[in-house]
């Protein structure tokens, strides 16, 4: 690999706002420290986080900088010191705490996986922020076993279409819901057993035909407000929820002692503020349980669209529209 620049093309957010606040601008190429890749970025992926960040409602931590990007994938191009994991060349995708959006993003060499041969560099940007997101509430916090019906809130959306190949890989049945017909088949298409429109169904009616009356087992959560109240409903005894976001409001009246009766675990926690050591954790989970399954071709994201890092305000649009099925990835170069 070439001599690194010293400057690089990031996304700036010039103040809280709409898509149009992200601009590009030119930022000094930042140097790994102890336990530090840093990556030529080929692509990025869009998250919602990224689009609540620009609006001004989710900081990152302090210390992350302000560049949005929680995903990357591309070329190692330094390494710091004390890694051993990772050397110049080598293709990986990762979690990031900030940065994405930019021509070189640091990562930790921990939250790394190698890109295999079956996907290209915008397939593997659109996994490490929900592959890691939804396999920590689904299989690490919810403890989903094989045969049980999963409610999967959301189902076109990077989070639902994650969810849904995950529990069918991993023998589970899926339920969800979407707000069209399209929607709908295109989760079907996916692996979905049962797809709900929310806009037509009762998706606790809906939940409860399929699954003979005992309702599901697990139920992803990206929705909240008035959901939180029907997801005890739709719920099997010993149910157990996780909340992963609120697409609406994150407070609700809800029945609790339907919570009590079934004995429901409602559980929720987010990802970007967790140590290095907890994501770590996660990391070599999915490195030994699902990448063998990414590189056998059985799981592949579903990629909605595609943006020039330049017209990440247009990405940004996009996501805010709904209108997307799967994950938008921005490219870089």
């Amino acid at each position: 690999m070439s001599a690194l620049p010293a400057r690089m093309t990031v996304i700036g957010i010039k103040e809280p706002g709409g898509p149009e606040m992200l601009v590009p601008e030119q930022r000094d190429v930042p140097k790994p420290g102890p336990g530090e890749i840093l990556v030529k970025v080929a692509a990025a992926g869009v998250n919602r986080p990224d689009v609540r960040q620009r609006q001004g409602t989710y900081p990152p931590p302090k210390g992350a900088g302000d560049i949005p990007g929680l995903e990357i994938a591309g070329e190692v191009a330094a390494v710091g010191e004390g890694v051993t994991r990772w050397k110049v060349g080598d293709k990986v995708c990762a979690l990031v705490v900030a940065g994405g959006y930019a021509e070189y993003c640091l990562a930790f060499e921990s939250h790394a996986l190698p890109v295999p041969p079956s996907l290209s560099m915008v397939e593997a940007a659109a996994m490490p922020e929900t592959f890691f997101t939804v396999w920590q509430h689904l299989m690490m916090r919810a403890h989903m076993k094989s045969g049980e019906w999963v409610l999967v809130h959301g189902g076109t959306s990077g989070i639902g279409t994650t969810g849904i190949m995950l529990v069918k890989n991993f023998g589970g049945h899926v339920i969800t819901t979407a707000g069209s017909d399209e929607k709908c088949a295109a989760a079907k298409k996916l692996g979905a057993d049962v797809a709900v429109n929310y806009r037509t169904q009762d998706f606790v009616e809906e939940t409860k035909k399929a699954t003979g009356g005992k309702g599901a087992n697990v139920i992803l959560d990206i929705v909240g407000g008035d959901y939180i109240d029907k997801n005890y409903d739709a719920a099997a005894d010993q149910g157990r929820i996780a909340q992963i976001s609120f697409a609406g409001a994150p407070k609700a009246t809800a029945n609790f002692a339907r919570l009590m009766a079934k004995r429901l675990t409602h559980s929720g926690c987010t990802l970007r503020p967790r140590t290095v050591a907890e994501k770590a954790e996660i990391a070599k989970e999915l490195t030994e349980k699902v990448w063998p399954l990414v590189a056998a071709g059985k799981i592949k994201p579903v990629i909605d669209s595609t943006f020039p890092l330049t017209k990440a305000a247009e990405a940004h649009a996009r996501m805010e529209s709904s209108a997307h099925i799967g994950k938008i990835v921005l490219t870089i170069g």
